[in-house]
């Protein structure tokens, strides 16, 4: 029912975080003077010795101002100063992700090298144009935005600076909500700070925990092993010898279940201040635009897309796997959801080897569903709990036989793809962004049954890391 709550009540709730500052308008001003350099740079551009090197010490700048650089730069080239931040937000968060990334994108505004040098541009004049500082990459992103046609066509404009549908929708729907209030941009992106902190503690104690009871688990089967020779050895220098060593190996034992008790509070506390930050955060979710920088549920006709964060963080191809699966790719820690109404059939907490941790559920449906490679399991989740669509059952990791971090997602049996299910394409260009284009046909393979719900693997030499099972 909460999830039913106006955007513009979203909006409210975010400029009662940020205070009473005055809303600005969301329109298009541009300079009353003649808008400079919309043609691309021409030769002579004096560009950073290393321009694919980020700076030892990155720049660095307070909110007050990030808001009078995006404010200056929109000015001078008719470029609502909103569209700034939410570009900067998006690409490069406010200066603290700048890459290069993946595909080679780099600075404070994540150009390609050859966009910069045809765009780049000194604005703060001191004879080097650098996608590193600050000031020259936001002015460069609105000379770059007005020369697209910014002026007079934002959503052309937007798909220039980066070609897809979602990236254009994002970045505008962020910044109609920071036009609600000057502030919000920086309310919103405390409340993001505070819950990346805390999953990543989470995280960290989740795989403490796992390393504590692995070490337990291999000191309590020595100390057996150990215990049961001496009592079995015939001479008694024998059984004297091997009963020293047992019991080192059970003080080893004892302060190893110690330690495991130890990483239990850790993470329990971890998890209690991770339910705070999100309760702290609740309010704001509700507007699209947050909701995707605070990984919260996407919802649409009665299902959930089970990994939070958005199409510009989240991804999954057509036909990742030979058989009936997909693998959502999402940053280590992204929280996972219940995609519908379900009750929980099996859940594990220590990492099995191929599917790490993990949940079995049966949706409302009658589908049944399995999740791996978890960082987390949430307590709520055991054998029996009845979870509702959206609700948070863990985060994203990389346990089991993983090469990085993502959800494994597949129904049991395996008879259909999980990403060719209608609920799953419908949340295509706004929960996740596809990888790979459509295949001409739908791939349809048949798997039987299995009839005991154990892992079994299919494939003896998994290709690429790539976990081939099915419970």
């Amino acid at each position: 029912m909460l999830r039913r709550l106006t955007v513009l009540a979203a909006v409210a709730a975010l400029a009662a975080v940020a205070g009473t500052a005055r809303a600005d308008v969301f329109t298009i001003v541009p300079s009353q003077a003649a808008v400079p350099g919309l043609v691309p740079n021409s030769l002579g551009l004096t560009l950073p010795s290393s321009l694919m090197t980020p700076p030892a010490n990155p720049i660095q700048l307070s909110y007050p101002q990030l808001l009078g650089l995006w404010q200056q730069a929109g000015a001078a080239y008719g470029i609502p100063w909103q569209v700034l931040a939410a570009i900067n937000k998006v690409e490069s968060n406010f200066g603290r992700n700048m890459g290069p990334s993946s595909a080679g994108a780099i600075g404070w505004m994540q150009f390609m090298p050859s966009t910069w040098t045809e765009w780049g541009m000194d604005a703060n004049g001191d004879g080097v144009a650098d996608p590193w500082n600050p000031q020259d990459a936001v002015f460069s992103a609105a000379r770059y935005l007005a020369a697209a046609g910014g002026a007079s066509d934002l959503y052309r404009a937007v798909f220039a600076y980066n070609h897809a549908d979602w990236y254009v929708r994002e970045v505008l729907g962020l910044a109609d909500l920071y036009g609600a209030n000057s502030t919000v941009a920086f309310s919103l992106d405390n409340m993001q700070q505070s819950l990346d902190s805390a999953r990543a503690d989470v995280v960290a104690a989740s795989g403490a925990l796992v390393t504590a009871r692995q070490t337990l688990r291999a000191d309590s089967r020595l100390a057996a092993r150990l215990q049961s020779r001496a009592d079995a050895a015939a001479l008694l220098s024998d059984r004297l010898a091997l009963g020293k060593r047992a019991t080192l190996a059970a003080l080893a034992r004892d302060g190893a279940a110690a330690a495991v008790a130890r990483a239990r509070g850790q993470l329990a506390t971890a998890q209690q201040a991770l339910a705070q930050a999100e309760q702290a955060s609740a309010a704001a979710s509700f507007a699209p635009a947050a909701s995707n920088l605070l990984a919260s549920p996407s919802y649409d006709s009665g299902y959930v897309f089970p990994v939070g964060g958005g199409a510009d963080a989240v991804s999954a191809s057509h036909t990742h796997h030979d058989y009936p699966a997909v693998d959502i790719a999402a940053p280590m820690g992204s929280p996972e959801y219940a995609l519908a109404d379900s009750t929980v059939l099996r859940a594990w907490t220590y990492p099995d080897p191929s599917c790490g941790i993990g949940m079995t559920i049966q949706a409302f449906d009658g589908q049944v569903w399995t999740y791996c490679h978890m960082a987390e399991l949430d307590p709520q989740v055991v054998p029996g709990a009845h979870l509702t669509a959206g609700e948070q059952v863990g985060l994203v990791g990389m346990t089991g036989d993983a090469s990085g971090p993502h959800l494994h997602l597949q129904l049991q049996p395996a008879t259909q793809w999980p990403q060719q299910e209608a609920w799953f394409q419908s949340f295509a260009g706004s929960a996740f962004h596809w990888t790979d284009a459509a295949p001409e046909a739908a791939r349809t393979i048949a798997f039987a049954a299995r009839a005991a719900p154990v892992l079994e693997v299919v494939s003896p030499q998994p290709s690429g890391g790539v976990v081939l099972f099915t419970r």
